[in-house]
């Protein structure tokens, strides 16, 4: 039933749900062993003010499993999940919220959805349980961001979504940007769908969405729009404007230069004044502006070549004939590795330097005998703490 999937990390931002955490991991671990799935939880605390990380330190010493990102003060969800992407190991990355309105029962048809060719797996809430103030707010925000960029999903803001392990190490988040991963996906070539979910109402808590996101979110909106359709060519948007005030101003003061020279020799046609003239300024600063412009947008693509000279401007599927022993050179070919079951091959395992497998990673719920002697890798992320299995460490 799983696929090719045989691990699975969930990433969960909290921030003051002291109470819903200990209840999470139990229907998260009940679900997967259900499936035979082994899994790990990641919970990244984004500065919560209650006893939410007491209860998440408390988790990690009961269950291996389990384990916390601290963060020293809030710094938003986006920024929560790239910590908990940065770490996650699973075949298959899940991310939730840590409210109890997203039921773990769901997970299976994620995964299906998934071994039918998808790379990101986005849930539509079709039900909400919420009030009008935050539903009818999110349709609209839904249906500009489906009509600006293209992605046709009836949810971007559902917090539910399964990644395949490469599309989380190929996305960059910041800002507001968690909402439109899936439209960062699909902009490099990822396959993406949407499946319909559960969702329950609030019991414990409260929202943290407000009129403030929802301004930050449409913002952020029109830098996706922005960024995935002329992040690469900013010289196609910035200099076409530019273009466009340049020939306008050229071309008016053509007409004006024009009726100055006819007023002069026909009597007939009153002399024109061009300092004293309205159009003659607008002129000036229209080619004026329309230069500026140009020159601004060959900065752009200067700055857009310069920063993009250390990443593939291309995402690889995958290979064949001879060269398909060499797409692990290839530095585009990382992110798809779990592809591999595209043609019925399990994803490669990891070999040392000797070229024996390296053992697996510990820290996984598992059914069968896993050893628990290797410790996860840690990672070295500023203005954060990191938790382990065996305790905190500020």
């Amino acid at each position: 039933m799983n696929g090719p999937f045989e691990t699975a990390t969930f990433v969960i931002p909290t921030m003051d749900e002291q109470d819903t955490v200990a209840t999470l991991v139990e229907q998260i671990d009940q679900t997967c062993q259900a499936m035979h799935l082994r899994h790990e939880i990641l919970f990244v605390d984004d500065g919560s003010t209650d006893e939410t990380w007491q209860r998440i330190s408390e988790l990690c010493q009961r269950h291996d499993h389990v384990q916390g990102i601290r963060f020293r003060r809030n710094f938003g969800k986006a920024a929560a999940l790239s910590a908990g992407f940065a770490r996650a190991g699973g075949d298959v990355v899940f991310t939730m919220d840590a409210d109890l309105q997203d039921d773990p029962v769901e997970i299976p048809k994620f995964i299906e959805k998934l071994n039918e060719g998808h790379d990101v797996v986005s849930g539509w809430k079709q039900k909400r349980k919420d009030a009008l103030d935050k539903t009818l707010p999110s349709k609209v925000f839904n249906w500009m961001v489906s009509k600006m960029t293209g992605v046709k999903l009836n949810d971007h803001n559902c917090g539910f979504k399964a990644y395949r392990q490469g599309v989380v190490k190929d996305v960059v988040l910041y800002g507001e940007r968690h909402r439109f991963v899936p439209v960062l996906a699909a902009a490099r070539g990822w396959r993406v769908g949407e499946v319909p979910v559960v969702h329950h109402a609030r019991q414990f808590g409260q929202s943290k969405y407000g009129v403030s996101r929802l301004a930050k979110g449409f913002l952020d909106l029109i830098s996706i729009f922005f960024l995935t359709t002329f992040g690469k060519r900013p010289l196609h948007f910035v200099g076409a404007m530019g273009m466009l005030f340049f020939f306008s101003g050229g071309l008016l003061m053509g007409w004006l230069t024009l009726r100055k020279i006819a007023g002069a020799v026909f009597d007939s046609v009153s002399p024109l004044i061009l300092h004293e003239s309205a159009q003659f300024y607008y002129c000036i600063t229209a080619i004026l502006l329309g230069a500026q412009m140009f020159l601004a947008g060959l900065i752009a693509e200067l700055i857009v070549s310069l920063s993009e000279q250390s990443r593939t401007p291309y995402s690889i599927l995958e290979f064949a004939g001879t060269m398909a022993g060499d797409q692990h050179d290839d530095p585009s070919s990382s992110d798809n590795d779990d592809r591999d079951d595209q043609n019925g091959q399990a994803p490669s395992a990891p070999v040392g330097q000797d070229g024996s497998p390296q053992a697996a990673q510990s820290g996984w719920e598992t059914h069968q005998d896993v050893s628990a002697d290797d410790e996860p890798e840690d990672i070295n992320l500023e203005s954060l703490s990191m938790l382990s299995s065996s305790g905190v460490s500020e």
